[in-house]
């Protein structure tokens, strides 16, 4: 029985790992000839590449990055130092001058806001003790990258995506509302921690359902998109904050959104297709697509089916069910010398850019303004910047903006880095604190895009895994910089801005290149490069 093939360049990234599933495969009349697809040309030729219902399920889904946002940023707020004032009549010479509180005797001065204000004023987490408020917030960031890893492993699993997606949600809510109750910092120090193991499920899981049924053309812009809603999440919390100005009453406003996201909005998010054709599930992954056509006012023909990319490349005269596909490793990475330098800087660009972008951003507790302005600012900030690199990317190439971005921040954060926090020196500092969030966000946005293009698809999945562990170490360590004081955390984010911006210069440009299914293309690559 013949089949019609047509061929299919891979996809520009993939985040899929095939599992080993039964296939059913539909019932042809003898003689007909079916024509196998891979998703990116069935998207493309019959369904539609970004109609419709990818619109609608790109928002929806998109949604669960304001949930990461608010999970994430709240300790902001929950965690800052309040302003104090000195207890009249209490005779201890206390000066409402000085820049802390550390030497008052106690009873001479107060909280303002009481001690329920923050986190801070609730344990005293000041003067020698206020290396707890980084570590807290490092722990967070460390149960962000082991969550990453076991959902996301689960979301290739029997759970999927939605599965996955309902799961870090449930235990996002509860967590958050478990906080709100801690009785001393040790609890607050633990369940912080398991806030950021569901945590860090949110973003890879809304991230792969939000572009995974996108087509191969629209793909880079929607994934770059999808951060915006991340800053969504962060100005909608300088509100939330704002409304609520107790650290434990802002823990559980912080987590009904969780709650509200599970009840109004995952029933109408659809499985990932991908992930049913990379299991074998065929039927399922086929309706999808029947229903993605038709919400977009096209037709998909009976006579045509799905297959992996692999399989309509090397397809033979005789039907082959969807068969699993083993994926690489760290040690086929080491193997290949263009491949391991290549993971190396993708490696510390991403540490480097994540210090800086969680570090300013937590930093805003150091400029001495009004913290809810402030980090309006700066989601405003980073919304610019995420829509200005969408538009810049497929123009100017990924290398230019890379290395731009990061130097633009650099710059910026250095000269925060001399700034007082004086009169109008304050609104200075903030403004160079904005805008070096600005650069590093248009790199932040582009990166995980940038990342995924320069490794072949059997090594991108381990290549991003690793990526994405770098970028959760830089943010573990961006609190414990913050904590510094005023000076050194903007020379810290300054350095690591240049440093960043040196390593990209040693990347190849990815922009209308071919993304290879094997590291013997790059090899080749590498190689016809230095011919010439």
């Amino acid at each position: 029985m013949g089949v019609t093939v047509i061929g299919c360049p891979s996809p520009g990234f993939t985040l899929e790992k095939p599992l080993l599933h039964s296939n059913k495969v539909p019932e042809w009349e003898p003689g007909f000839e079916p024509e196998r697809l891979c998703m990116d040309n069935m998207l493309d030729v019959y369904c539609g590449e970004f109609g419709s219902w990818q619109l609608r399920h790109f928002v929806l889904t998109s949604l669960a990055w304001a949930l990461e946002a608010l999970h994430t940023m709240v300790m902001i707020f929950a965690d800052r130092e309040p302003d104090w004032r000195c207890i009249k009549g209490s005779g201890s010479g206390c000066d409402e001058k000085m820049t802390s509180v550390c030497g008052l005797e106690p009873g001479s001065w107060e909280w303002e806001g009481g001690p329920e204000s923050s986190t801070v004023a609730q344990w005293g987490l000041v003067c020698g003790e206020k290396y707890k408020v980084g570590l807290v917030q490092a722990l967070f960031f460390a149960g962000c990258t082991i969550g990453a890893g076991v959902f996301g492993r689960l979301s290739d699993s029997d759970l999927g995506r939605t599965g996955s997606l309902k799961a870090v949600c449930i235990l996002n809510a509860i967590f958050g509302c478990l906080t709100s109750l801690a009785p001393d910092y040790i609890t607050y120090l633990l369940l912080r921690f398991l806030t950021g193991f569901s945590t860090g499920g949110v973003g890879l899981c809304s991230f792969m359902l939000a572009t995974e049924p996108v087509g191969p053309t629209k793909r880079g812009a929607a994934g770059m998109f999808t951060f915006c809603f991340f800053s969504t999440g962060i100005a909608l919390l300088s509100g939330i904050a704002y409304v609520f100005p107790t650290w434990r009453d802002l823990y559980v406003a912080s987590s009904v959104p969780s709650i509200l996201f599970l009840v109004l909005v995952i029933p109408f998010i659809s499985e990932s297709p991908r992930w049913y054709l990379v299991r074998g599930e065929m039927n399922e992954a086929m309706k999808i697509m029947q229903e993605i056509a038709k919400s977009n006012g096209n037709n998909l023909p009976e006579g045509v089916i799905l297959a992996l990319d692999d399989e309509v490349n090397n397809a033979s005269n005789d039907y082959q069910s969807c068969s699993q596909e083993e994926p690489g490793s760290m040690v086929d990475i080491t193997r290949s010398p263009a491949i391991r330098i290549q993971l190396f800087l993708s490696v510390a660009i991403n540490f480097t850019c994540s210090v800086v972008y969680y570090g300013i951003s937590l930093n805003v507790v150091n400029l001495e303004t009004n913290l809810h302005l402030s980090v309006l600012l700066n989601a405003v900030a980073e919304m610019l910047a995420f829509t200005i690199t969408t538009v810049l990317l497929d123009r100017f190439g990924r290398k230019p903006l890379a290395i731009g971005t990061q130097w633009f921040s650099a710059i910026f954060c250095l000269m925060g880095c001399f700034v007082g926090n004086v009169g109008i020196w304050k609104v200075i500092k903030l403004c160079c604190g904005a805008l070096g969030i600005f650069g590093m966000a248009g790199t932040y946005n582009m990166l995980f895009i940038y990342t995924a293009e320069l490794f072949p698809a059997v090594l991108r999945n381990t290549a991003l895994g690793s990526a994405t562990q770098a970028a959760q170490m830089g943010a573990i360590l961006a609190p414990l910089v913050v904590v510094l004081g005023r000076l050194l955390p903007f020379l810290v984010f300054g350095i690591c801005g240049l440093v960043g911006g040196l390593f990209a210069f040693y990347l190849p440009e990815t922009m209308n290149k071919p993304s290879y299914d094997t590291t013997g293309g790059i090899e080749q690559e590498k190689a016809d490069w230095r011919i010439t």
